[in-house]
C-alpha cells in the first residue's frame, strides 16, 4: 500500500483513537505508522472524498468534446483536446500515478475491503464495492478492456493483464449485488461507523439505494448492448429499497470553508479559491450550450453559468465561447461565462455531492421509458426536468419549469423521438454537474445530434473520439498485455457498449 494513504490519514487517526501509551514507544516512529495502524473507518472518508472530486473535476475535456465548455479567450489552442489527435501522453493521470487518479482511489478502496474482512466490519466491505464500481466503470468507459481481475495486486502482480470491459461490467453488477445483501443483514452501526460515513452516516438503506442507482447506471450505460437486462433489474427490484429520490442527493457532510485546502474542490477548480482570486481562466461555457438554453427560454443557464465579469454588452452578460475558435483580437476569458454558476455552488462552503437525484430521476425515466421498469414515462421525465430546477434553486421552480415542459423543446406528448427528448433535457440538467454522463449519452446514443466539433484549424477529418489512449506508463511497463489489446485508434476503437 503507498505510503500516502497512511500519512493522508494519521491526522484523522489520532482524532478518531485518541492518545494512547503505546503510541509513545521510543521504539516507534509516530510520523511513519503501518499499515497494521490503519482502520478501514480511516480509509471511507477518503474515498468517498477522492472520487467525488474526481468525478467533479477531471473531466473538463469531456464537457469540451460533450458540447457544454469551449475555451477562454486568455489561453491560446490546447492540443490535442481541440483538433482529437490523442496520444497515450493526453489524460494519462486519469490512469495512475496521482493521489486522486482512478486506480489510486480504487486501491484505497480495495484496502479497505481488506481491513473490513479482517476485522469483520462488513459494513466496510459492502460500501468498498460500491465505490470500487463507480471508479471501475469510469475506467471502462474510457479505455475499455483494462486491468480488473489481476488490478490492485500490489507486488503480487506488477503486470496485470487486462480484462474485456463487457466482462468488467459484469462483475461489477455482481459485487453491487453482493453489497446489497451485506447491507440487508442485520449489521451493527457502530459511532466510528456513523462518524467515518460522511456519506449517509451510517444509513443502510440510503447505501443501498446508492447501490441500486449504480447499477441501473451501469445496465443504461449498456443499453444498445444489453437491451433485456431483465434479471439484474430483478435484484434491483427485489432489494426493495428503490433508488435515490428528489431532493436526496448523495452528497457528503464534510464542512467545507473559504480557508486553504478546504474549499469545496469543484468550486476551488473552476471558480475561486479561498483569497477570491479566480481560479480558471480556460473553461467557458460554449455558445452552442447557452443558446440552447436562449432559443427556448430555458432561464436555467442563469443558475448553471455565473455572468462574466466583464461582459462587453452589460445588458447580455452570460457569453460562450466556441471550442477551437480562433480568438478575436481584445478578447478575454473575463468577457465570458464561467462554467460553474450560483446554482450549482454558491461558494466554496457547500457540499461535495457523489451522486445527484437529478441524475438518479433522469436514469429512472430511461429505464421506464425503456419497459424496464414499471411507472409513468411521462410523469417519471417530467419529475426529472423539474429536479433539475429544484436542485439548481431556480426561483419558483415548480411553476417555471412546470410552464417550459409545456414549451415544444421539452413537451412529451409532441416529441416524436422520446429517448431523444429525455436524453437531450438530461443533458441540459448535467453541464458542471456529470459532465462525463453527457459523454457517455453522446457515445451510446449519439445525442444531441448536433454536438459541434472543435473549430481548431487542424481537426482534419476527425471526428469526437470515441475514447481515450492507454497511458504511456502502460506501453513502458505492462508492454505485453497492454499491445495485446490491439491497435487502438480513438477515432474508431469504441468502448464495448458503442453499438451505434
Amino acid at each position: 500500500m503507498k505510503n500516502k494513504i497512511i500519512i493522508a490519514l494519521f491526522s484523522a487517526a489520532l482524532v478518531i483513537t485518541g492518545c494512547k501509551d503505546s503510541f509513545f514507544d521510543i521504539n516507534e516512529n509516530p510520523n511513519n505508522p503501518t499499515e497494521s495502524k490503519v482502520k478501514a473507518s480511516y480509509l471511507l472518508p477518503m474515498v468517498l472524498k477522492q472520487t467525488a472530486t474526481r468525478m467533479g473535476t477531471q473531466y473538463s475535456w469531456a464537457a469540451s468534446w460533450s458540447g457544454y465548455w469551449g475555451r477562454g479567450s486568455d489561453f491560446g489552442p490546447s492540443l490535442p483536446m481541440e483538433n482529437y489527435d490523442i496520444t497515450p501522453s493526453y489524460q494519462q493521470a486519469q490512469w495512475a500515478n496521482s493521489t486522486t487518479s482512478w486506480y489510486d482511489v480504487l486501491t484505497d478502496a480495495d484496502f479497505m475491503e481488506k481491513k473490513g474482512r479482517a476485522t469483520n466490519e462488513l459494513f466496510y466491505v459492502a460500501t468498498a464495492k460500491i465505490m470500487k464500481s463507480i471508479g471501475f466503470m469510469y475506467l471502462v468507459d474510457m479505455y475499455n478492456n483494462v486491468p480488473y481481475s489481476d488490478a490492485l495486486k500490489g507486488d503480487a502482480s506488477v503486470i496485470p493483464k487486462y480484462d474485456k470491459g463487457e466482462d468488467i461490467y459484469k462483475d461489477l453488477l455482481i459485487q453491487l449485488d453482493s453489497a446489497r445483501i451485506i447491507l440487508k443483514q442485520s449489521l451493527t452501526i457502530s459511532d466510528e461507523i456513523r462518524n467515518s460515513d460522511v456519506l449517509f452516516g451510517g444509513d443502510l438503506t440510503e447505501w443501498r439505494k446508492l447501490a441500486n442507482t449504480q447499477a441501473l447506471k451501469l445496465l443504461i450505460h449498456q443499453s444498445e448492448f444489453n437491451k433485456t437486462p431483465a434479471a439484474e433489474i430483478a435484484k434491483i427490484t427485489a432489494d426493495g429499497s428503490g433508488f435515490i429520490e428528489a431532493d436526496k442527493s448523495a452528497d457528503l457532510t464534510i464542512a467545507f470553508a473559504m480557508a486553504a485546502n478546504q474549499v469545496n474542490p469543484i468550486y476551488s477548480t473552476y471558480v475561486m479559491n479561498q483569497s477570491g482570486t479566480l481560479t480558471d481562466g480556460f473553461n467557458r461555457v460554449s455558445n452552442y450550450l447557452l443558446n440552447r438554453y436562449k432559443n427556448t427560454n430555458d432561464i436555467r443557464y442563469q443558475y448553471l453559468f455565473l455572468k462574466a465579469r466583464n461582459p462587453v454588452d452589460a445588458s447580455n452578460p452570460w457569453v460562450g465561447k466556441d471550442l477551437g475558435a480562433t480568438n478575436v483580437k481584445g478578447a478575454s476569458s473575463s468577457q465570458e461565462s464561467i462554467v460553474i454558476g450560483n446554482g450549482v455552488l454558491k461558494d466554496g462552503t457547500q457540499p461535495l455531492w457523489l451522486l445527484t437525484s437529478v441524475e438518479s430521476l433522469f436514469l429512472q425515466a430511461e429505464a421506464i421509458q425503456r419497459g424496464w421498469i414499471s411507472g409513468d414515462a411521462k410523469a417519471a421525465y417530467e419529475n426529472a426536468v423539474k429536479e433539475s430546477f429544484n436542485w439548481l434553486e431556480v426561483t419558483n421552480a415548480n411553476t417555471v419549469a412546470t410552464a417550459f415542459l409545456a414549451s415544444p423543446s421539452a413537451n412529451w406528448a409532441t416529441a416524436s423521438n422520446k429517448l431523444e427528448l429525455l436524453i437531450n433535457q438530461k443533458y441540459l440538467a448535467l453541464p458542471g454537474i456529470n459532465n462525463f454522463e453527457a459523454y457517455v449519452d453522446y457515445r451510446r446514443l449519439g445525442y444531441p445530434k448536433d454536438i459541434p466539433l472543435s473549430k481548431n484549424s487542424s481537426v482534419g477529418d476527425r471526428k469526437i473520439p470515441l475514447r481515450l489512449m492507454y497511458p504511456q506508463n502502460e506501453y513502458s511497463y505492462n508492454s505485453t498485455n497492454v499491445n495485446a489489446q490491439g491497435d487502438i485508434n480513438p477515432q474508431v476503437s469504441k468502448i464495448f457498449w458503442d453499438v451505434n
